[in-house]
């Protein structure tokens, strides 16, 4: 019987724990159809993981009894931060779902020169990050950004040991082009690609111009499998 996975940032040692979140107890009365008895798997942000069972269901409140804790070792090693510039509605959302499914920690819209879309939903989005990361069993949420220009986000990057600039000029991105330490940066550009100031900037900063091989791919293609390398090498 399938176990359904929350993210509730709560302090995990705590025996009983109630939840006065009415989205939560809509979800888990009327979505899932869960009642009292039922087990489901806690997670409190921080990398703790636990196994609880419901207790109490009352009107926007879930009670819980903890029964087990312990850490959850899903994370990836390396913290993986993407500087994705802001697509269409559907392809971003696409990008924040999938990033944080294969083990992203911070996301950060970027505003480009060529960007099209420039609001976002961050509700939504934030939404949609907390839901693929309880789908996936990741223990933590991604932190999602408000959008920042592009000189913002290269500043931002410096702080990181390695960062990967996409772009179909660089050498095919492989093992030894990451970093063996922590912070690890990737750039993704707009569907119209980056301008020669861009990459020049990119240069100037030391990023590493990589590619993804000889096939163009679309944005949000890039997001996702730049994400996953990055994660998994």
């Amino acid at each position: 019987m399938r176990v359904h996975r929350f993210i509730i940032n709560k302090d995990l040692k705590k025996e009983q724990l109630v939840l006065d979140d009415k989205e939560l107890f809509n979800q888990v009365r009327n979505v899932l159809r869960l009642d009292i008895g039922s087990k489901v798997a806690v997670a409190d942000g921080r990398g703790g993981e636990g196994l609880a069972q419901i207790t109490s269901l009352r009107k926007g409140s879930v009670e819980l009894q903890i029964q087990e804790v312990f850490k959850n070792d899903k994370e990836p090693a390396r913290h993986i931060i993407l500087y994705c510039s802001v697509l269409k509605k559907e392809n971003f959302e696409l990008v924040v779902q999938k990033a944080t499914e294969v083990g992203v920690k911070e996301i950060f819209p970027i505003i480009t020169e060529r960007t099209i879309k420039f609001n976002i939903k961050m509700d939504r989005l934030q939404k949609i990050v907390k839901e693929a990361a309880e789908q996936s069993g990741r223990a933590i949420v991604p932190k999602l950004y408000e959008p920042i220009r592009f000189a913002d986000a290269v500043s931002h990057a410096k702080q990181n040991e390695t960062n990967w600039f996409f772009d179909s000029s660089g050498l095919p991105v492989k093992k030894e082009t990451a970093s063996p330490k922590n912070r690890l940066g990737i750039f993704i550009g707009p569907e119209g690609g980056w301008t020669e100031e861009e990459l020049k900037s990119a240069k100037d900063s030391k990023f590493k111009t990589v590619s993804l091989g000889k096939l163009t791919l679309r944005a949000e293609t890039a997001a996702i499998v730049a994400s996953y390398i990055a994660a998994n090498l």
